[in-house]
Order: structure tokens, then sequence, then C-alpha cells
């Protein structure tokens, strides 16, 4: 077994580490969710907190690892008798992206409960994780279905497995750490809710900070066991303060005063329901057990504000995480109590409230990765000739459904039909590989002729490998929509440009809210550019297209053979997901010889490929030439106006992308 890199050698970062910290001195808090950039230690900060953890008494031979003096009366290897047990180390439990559900829950071995009535059940990694860390390394990418029964076993500490009439239910309580980088898309704010705090992080852009850094990466690589024997004295300082801080944590006195400063900051700053106050409780009670006191102090509170409410003050993936200090300040100080001292203005750095790690490798400083801003009024300076600035986008609406035609196999995601693990069963066919879902009816049917040559006895059924029928299932895949986005001179007028953009964006909030992969194409002047090539984030779609400037000719035709260049690759590196074209153009095309015919034949490439799309069709004034219909009609899809777009429209139904009858 790899030796982990010492926490205590982890530089800077002390946000991070004091929140982990804090989750080890009480796992009630509800987690930790690590934002930031790759290479900012991440995952080692993680997986050097395990060994940090003190060790576990645990029922021997359980595999639930249950408590030897108060085992789970419902755990699926009991009963167990009360008594002495066996101590081990601490779980760190790393779940797969790719995962599947029985592993994370646990399977029943279907031919023995349908055979024997038995319940025969594997333990998943829930089980595995008991008492200890589960760890989910980009969280953002897991599938939807399993963050939900994830985040529900440690709201409940329980994990609860039911399948054809069986179910096993048995004891999950962990310490739950993901990590994530925002570029590669964002947790939906149901999701991001469930987890107790939260830490950005990024590298420092202190240049002696970042030779510490090297300088100790360096030596860990070169002798991992003389490194960590070096951190060992202030390994074992943390392991016995988090030991002290958990048997002073039940002395704790959270008072009125206190108790008011929470509740008038989550007021204050609108967040939604009340876990944020519950969680800010029980940050700021594990903020003083850490510190060695048994009262919480404004200062606790003022440091649990920053680590538990940046995350639920998103109200959509393009608004910016944070939370306004000054604001915070005032709230505090408005409603500081005669049991509580004055707020300190300075205490919400890292370590605030007494919670910094023993060693201090001062502050994180530098760049912190902000989104960049457009210029005054939202209009940067135009750099290139007959170039115009930037607008700002109009406000986002709620969008018709766009989807795309047929049953295809990609990701989970809520847009077009699919055949997923998970939604209505339509059938069954036999198992490829490892059966996942059993289709129970079909499995019976499949066994019930073969009962007398197979000399059955009793009530039994005798069911073999080969009856085994797997449920098909239909649910909704997330697409690649890819926007095409004419930014030419004909769509240059301000009003214009702004309707077109809110529109844009509203599709990128429904793109968002589907989990589809997004990329971005615009075409000016004389070519074409990729800003953005296919990603899961769309805050990064955002903010391409807020700085987008407008002006010169209308390349349609680069336009569309750059897209069709963008999905040739990406089928290559993800042939199941789907694409769904959305062209935002008023149809015109000017520059080089025969423009519009050239732009046909482009448009042509799509239909034979059989690409789904639609043109948002953006052409205004008394006089129209219905050119973005005719484009439509050679992409082979359809066309829909900037009005008929809003779900909240006069124009009729949800309209579908429609392929070209073959």
């Amino acid at each position: 077994m790899s030796t982990p890199f010492p926490f205590t050698a982890v530089v800077g970062q002390d946000d991070l580490r004091l929140a982990l910290l804090l989750n080890a001195v009480s796992p009630a808090v509800g987690g930790v969710l690590v934002r930031g950039e790759k290479g900012t230690a991440k995952s080692t900060a993680v997986r050097a907190l395990s060994v940090l953890l003190p060790e576990v008494d645990v029922v021997a031979g359980c595999r639930f690892s249950c408590a030897p003096g108060a085992p789970d009366p419902a755990c699926p290897d009991g009963p167990h008798e009360t008594g002495a047990g066996v101590q081990r180390p601490a779980r760190m439990v790393e779940l797969p992206v790719g995962a599947s559900e029985d592993r994370l829950v646990g399977a029943l071995d279907i031919e023995r409960a349908l055979a024997e009535g038995v319940k025969a059940f594997e333990p998943g990694l829930l089980a595995d994780a008991h008492r200890g860390i589960l760890y989910v390394d980009e969280v953002n990418l897991l599938h939807d279905h399993l963050v939900d029964l994830l985040l529900d076993a440690a709201a409940m500490g329980a994990s609860y497995v039911e399948r054809e009439g069986v179910s096993v239910r048995h004891a999950a309580r962990f310490l739950l750490v993901g990590t994530m980088n925002p570029e590669e898309g964002e947790l939906r704010p149901q999701l991001l809710d469930r987890f107790g705090l939260t830490v950005e992080v990024a590298a420092s852009r202190e240049p002696d900070q970042r030779v510490e850094v090297v300088r100790r990466r360096l030596a860990y690589d070169d002798d991992p066991a003389s490194f960590t024997a070096r951190w060992a004295d202030e390994e074992a300082a943390v392991r016995a303060r988090i030991v002290a801080a958990r048997k002073l944590l039940p002395s704790v006195r959270l008072g009125d005063g206190a108790l008011r400063q929470i509740a008038a900051t989550c007021a204050a700053f609108e967040v939604d329901g009340m876990r944020a106050d519950i969680v800010m409780a029980r940050t700021a009670t594990a903020l003083a057990a850490w510190a060695g006191r048994t009262e919480v102090l404004a200062e606790d509170v003022r440091q649990a504000a920053l680590l538990a409410l940046p995350h639920r003050r998103r109200r959509n993936p393009f608004d910016a995480p944070g939370l306004d200090e000054d604001k915070l300040d005032e709230t505090l100080e408005e409603f500081s109590g005669d049991d509580d001292p004055d707020p300190d203005p300075d205490g919400g750095g890292p370590g605030g409230g007494g919670g910094q790690s023993p060693e201090d490798d001062g502050p994180q400083g530098g760049d912190t990765g902000a989104r960049p801003e457009a210029g005054e009024g939202g209009e940067p300076q135009a750099s290139g000739a007959g170039e115009q600035s930037a607008v700002r986008a109009a406000e986002p609406f709620r969008t018709k459904v766009l989807s795309v035609p047929g049953i295809g196999e990609g990701a989970a995601g809520r847009r077009s039909r699919a055949r997923t693990e998970h939604g209505r069963t339509t059938g069954a066919r036999r198992p490829r590989g490892a059966l996942t879902k059993l289709h129970l009816a079909a499995t019976v049917q499949a066994a019930a002729p073969h009962q007398r040559a197979r000399g059955r006895v009793g009530r039994g059924l005798v069911v073999r490998r080969d009856d085994l029928r797997q449920a098909t299932r239909e649910g909704r895949e997330g697409n690649l929509v890819l926007f095409v986005v004419d930014a030419s001179g004909s769509m240059a007028a301000r009003q214009r440009m702004s309707a077109v953009k809110g529109a844009v964006l509203s599709l990128l909030l429904d793109a968002y809210q589907r989990r589809d992969k997004v990329g971005l194409v615009t075409f000016r002047g004389s070519s074409a550019d990729v800003a953005l090539p296919p990603t899961s984030s769309v805050d990064a779609a955002a903010v391409r297209l807020e700085s987008l400037p407008t002006g010169g000719r209308t390349p349609l035709a680069a336009g569309l053979l750059k897209a069709h260049d963008v999905l040739r690759v990406e089928r290559l590196r993800d042939p199941a997901r789907r694409a769904l074209v959305v062209l935002v153009t008023d149809g015109r095309a000017t520059g080089g010889p025969e423009p519009v015919a050239l732009a046909g034949r482009a448009a042509r490439l799509f239909a034979a490929d059989g690409v789904a799309s639609v043109v948002v069709d953006c052409e205004a004034g008394p006089v129209r030439l219905g050119l973005a219909g005719q484009l439509a009609g050679e992409l082979g899809g359809t066309a829909v106006t900037l009005d008929e777009l809003r779900a909240d429209s006069i124009a009729g139904l949800v309209k579908d992308v429609q392929r070209r009858a073959a």
C-alpha cells in the first residue's frame, strides 16, 4: 500500500484543511465539496486526512463495521452481541465516476433469492465507508441518480436496497468529501445544498509558496517513507487534537446570541430552506471544539458562514460563488448579543475561529480565478477593424424543449429519449455481461417450462443463469448542444444582438438543467472560430458569449463547416452522445463567390450525417427574406423565431427537432 502524502505537509490551502478537519471532528456537519482548478492538492489533502482519523472499534467479522458497544440491530450480518471488538484504521473509500448503482449500494444474489428465498447480500461501497471517509473525485461528473443515492444515505445515515420485493437496510454514516473542477460542469443547486461545507481552492501566485510546494513534492516522490517520517510529530499532534475535539464537542454550548447571529446571517443572504442554519450551527460548534473552547463565539459563526453559505447562494450556474464579507460583518455586528464578544472583522481568513492547522504556511495568495468581466457598461473595447463592442444579453427566459428524434444510448440526462439503466421498463433481453436490472416476470417465464425436466421439488423455483433476463429501460439522455452563432454585421444592431444573446443564454440554462454538453462556434468577418470546444461547463459558454463582439461580413458556410468539423472530432471521442446543432442567424450569407449556394452545400453535410438541427431565425424588420427557413430545410431540421423559442409563447406546443425524411 502506498504511503499517503502527510496532511500537515500540504502547503497553504488553509480553508480546505480546516473544512476537512471540522468534518473529522463532527461528521454531522455534512461533508465538504472542494471546488477548484486542477493541480491544487484537492485529492492529496483528502487522502491524507484518512491517516489522521482515529482507529475504530468494530465487531469481528462484521462486513458493515458495527460498533461492538452499540451494534446496529438491523445489520444484515447480525444480530451481534454487545461486547469487545477489534480495532482497525478508519477507511477511505473512493467512488469511481463510472461506478454502477450495485457497486455503490450493494447487490442481492437474485438467483439465491428466487431459488432459496435467502437474502444473500453483497455489501457495496456505502457499507465499506461506514464510520470512515467516502471520497468522490469529480463528483460533478457522477450520474445524477448515483449522487441522489449517495446524498440520501449521507443524510439518513443508512442505505436501503430494495429489489423484487427483497429489502436490506444497513447503517452508512461517513464523512463525505467531493472534489470537482468547475470547468467540467456544475452540480445542480439541489445537490450543492446537500454538501455541508464548500471550499474554493486555487494555486498560489506567490513564488515562495510555489517553490515550497515543488520542493516538498519532489522530496516525497524521491522517498515517501523518509518524507512521511519527518512529519510524524506534526501528524500525531493533529490526530491527538481531533480526538480531544471529539471528546469536547458534546460539552460545547451554542448560546442564544450565536444562534440569533446564525439565523440572521442566513436570512440576510436569502438562503433557501433551513439546512444552511443547521449546518452553520454544527460547524460553529465544531470550530469551538477544534479551538479547545466550550462556548461558540461570533468569530466561529463568521467562519462557519464563509464555509457553509457560498454554494447555497447560487441561483443558477452563471452566478459566481462567494459571499459579501462586508455584509456578513454588518449582520453579525447588528445581531451581536451580550453573551458573545464583538465579531472579529479579521477572523474570516484561512483558519479563522482558532481552526488553523498546527503548522502555519501563510495565507493562500494570488488570483482566485474570477470570471473575466466586460468593460464599462458591459461593452469591452473593440479590437479589430469593423468590429463593434460586445453588448449585454437580454434577460433569459424559459425555452421550449428541443430534443433529438429517435432513441439513443448516450449519457444519462434529461433531453432526448434513450435506453438507460434507469427509467420505465419497456421490455426484457438476455443480459450482456453482469446482470444489473432483473426483469422478474420474464425470468420466471423463461424458467417455468423447464421445472419438471430440472427435477423441481417443493416450492422453490429452479432458476439457472440462462433463465435470467435483463430489464430494458427507457429514460432520457444528455446531448451535445452545439451553438453556431452569427456574429456578423447584419446581426450587430444593439437591441437585436442583445435579444440574440438572451436567447442563447436561455438555451444554455436549459442545457444545464438537462445535463448536456455544450459547445460554441461563432462566425463573422472572413472566418469562423471555435469559441468553446464541447464541455460540460455551461458557465464557460456564458462567459464566451458575454464578451462576443460583432461586425463584418457573414461567412455562413465557414461557420457550418467549422461546426461540422467539431462534431466529427466529438463523434470519435464520445460516439454514444448524439448532437443537436442550434444555428442562430438571420440566414444571410455574404463574402466570397456564391456565398448562399456554398452555405447550402455546407448545410447538406449535416442532413447527410443525420445530425438533428434547429435554426433560430433572427431576421427582423418589415421585409423578411425567409432565408433562415430555407437554410433549415437544407439542414434537414426546423426553424423557430426568437418569439417562438419562448415556452410561454402562443406559437403552440413544444417543438421537437425534425430530421428531413429519407
